[in-house]
């Protein structure tokens, strides 16, 4: 969850628990589901959210991603798209088939 992005953080918690009751009503029929909520992706769309929060906080551009980054992901370092795509190919695969989220 992100402090100032509530309805953003609610929406990703609805996505996960509808995908989760998804998988346990598909399993019966060897059907997967699986929802991917990839946190912070060097996009766009994180750049206005980083502005923003940056504004709110009285910080520089950039800082709040990086803050979040150092705190949140154990890799220090936020995915690109390509990493999203990447899995999503994984999970939709046939090497992907065992798995459930």
């Amino acid at each position: 969850p992100f402090a100032l992005l509530g309805h953003y953080s609610a929406s990703k918690w609805a996505v996960r628990g509808l995908c989760q009751a998804y998988a346990m009503e598909l399993a019966r029929h060897r059907i997967t589901a699986n929802a991917y909520a990839p946190g912070i992706v060097d996009t766009e769309m994180w750049r206005l959210i980083d502005e923003g929060l940056a504004e709110r906080g009285g910080r520089a551009k950039g800082e709040m991603i990086k803050k979040y980054s150092d705190e949140l992901i154990a890799m220090g370092r936020t995915s690109v798209p390509e990493d999203v795509a990447k899995l999503v190919s994984f999970l939709g695969s046939e090497d992907g088939g065992i798995i459930f989220t």
